[in-house]
């Protein structure tokens, strides 16, 4: 049986390149021109040879394996899908089966080889499998984060009015997280666009809390130390009241009923001040 399989081991070895040209044939149906480049017939032949090295005094090549599906998955995330990955990568068993068959039938081989063969070739199959999954998974998450971050940067939106003036119209909840990001965006904003006057406008924020006004504070404090004067904008009466019953202290902080209100306390200053 040992003998058996390392035949087919060197068989499948030898022939290779053949082998990895008849996957690529295969894969023709189902991946794009711009997957099958000469590179590609290179990097099957290498699966195949790890393939046929592993029927061959059973060799481990577990680690090689993994290597050669995490590089082929890298290439592959971002040309095809992984279903179709996936199905691209049955033909390698098709291919080896392929050879089997005919070897079985020429040198009349005992009908548990095939067993034998399966026992071997399917586990690192399955590996591939695996890693393809882990890749591309990893692929996504990716995307995912950088799709949120480009969402979180679009929730916190600096739109200049003037080359002295920009506004930041908040909208929703404001938790520690968010308040970062407003920091963040706005310290750098303030910085590129060399602002005087920055108006947090917090018309669309549901509540505002003990929290969310330390929040705000800091984003004050520090803009402050760029030297841009903040004012707050849109405190509803309802917000007030919640501010005034749980003792926060607005003292110091510039604030006005609404936009217009403070956009035109800010010319007042700036034509006094020319």
């Amino acid at each position: 049986m040992k003998d058996e399989l390392n035949y087919i081991g060197q068989k499948i070895m030898k022939n290779k390149t053949v082998l990895a040209a008849n996957v690529t044939q295969l894969q023709a149906n189902l991946l794009t021109n711009e997957t099958l480049e000469e590179s590609r017939n290179e990097s099957s032949s290498k699966l195949i040879e790890l393939l046929g090295r592993s029927l061959i005094d059973n060799q481990d090549v577990s680690n090689e394996i993994i290597e050669w599906a995490h590089n082929e998955a890298s290439f592959l995330v971002d040309n095809t899908t992984l279903t179709t990955a996936l199905r691209s990568l049955a033909y390698y068993r098709t291919v080896i089966w392929d050879v089997f068959t005919e070897e079985l039938e020429q040198q009349q081989f005992a009908a548990i080889t095939m067993l034998d063969v399966s026992k071997i070739i399917d586990p690192l199959l399955d590996e591939i499998s695996a890693e393809y999954g882990n890749v591309y998974q990893e692929h996504n998450n990716n995307l995912m984060k950088i799709a949120y971050t480009a969402l979180e940067e679009l929730s916190v939106p600096v739109v200049p009015i003037n080359k002295n003036v920009a506004v930041v119209p908040l909208i929703g909840e404001i938790d520690t997280h968010r308040s970062q990001l407003v920091l963040e965006v706005t310290m750098e904003e303030c910085s590129k666009l060399k602002l005087e006057y920055l108006i947090l406008d917090v018309t669309g924020v549901p509540i505002i809390d003990t929290m969310v006004a330390d929040n705000l504070f800091k984003v004050i404090s520090a803009l402050r130390l760029l030297g841009v004067e903040t004012i707050i904008t849109g405190i509803r009466p309802e917000i007030a009241q919640t501010i005034i019953s749980i003792g926060v202290d607005f003292t110091g902080i510039t604030t006005f009923a609404d936009l217009p209100t403070a956009l035109s306390s800010i010319d007042l200053k700036i034509i006094k001040t020319n």
